[in-house]
């Protein structure tokens, strides 16, 4: 793998990863005021838990997605690099070279 094709990568991780953070601010602060407009309107029936446990569900997945990509990234470069092993054996050609190991 060239120099261009691993800045390409990490490029799209570090995105990845800022756009994570920006939709956790957006979940605090966006909370935060719902808390506040609840306890300022009607404080006996709390109706703000809802919108938090529905976005913080999604949060929790977007961070799995997120910071599993890494880990799953080089799960797929393995399995696409057993797969083309397969290709060229089936089609009666020598593997071109030992795979290689993607850095975490």
């Amino acid at each position: 793998m060239d120099n261009h094709e691993e800045l390409g990568k990490a490029t799209k991780v570090v995105n990845a990863k800022i756009g994570f953070y920006i939709h956790l601010a957006a979940f605090v602060s966006v909370n935060a005021l719902l808390i506040v407009i609840n306890f300022a309107t009607s404080p006996e029936h709390l109706w703000f838990m809802w919108p938090l446990m529905g976005w913080g569900l999604a949060l929790i997945v977007h961070a799995l997605v997120i910071f599993g990509m890494t880990k799953g990234s080089s799960i797929r470069a393995h399995m696409i690099e057993r797969e083309l092993r397969r290709r060229e054996k089936k089609q009666g050609l020598q593997p071109s070279e030992p795979p290689v190991k993607e850095r975490s």
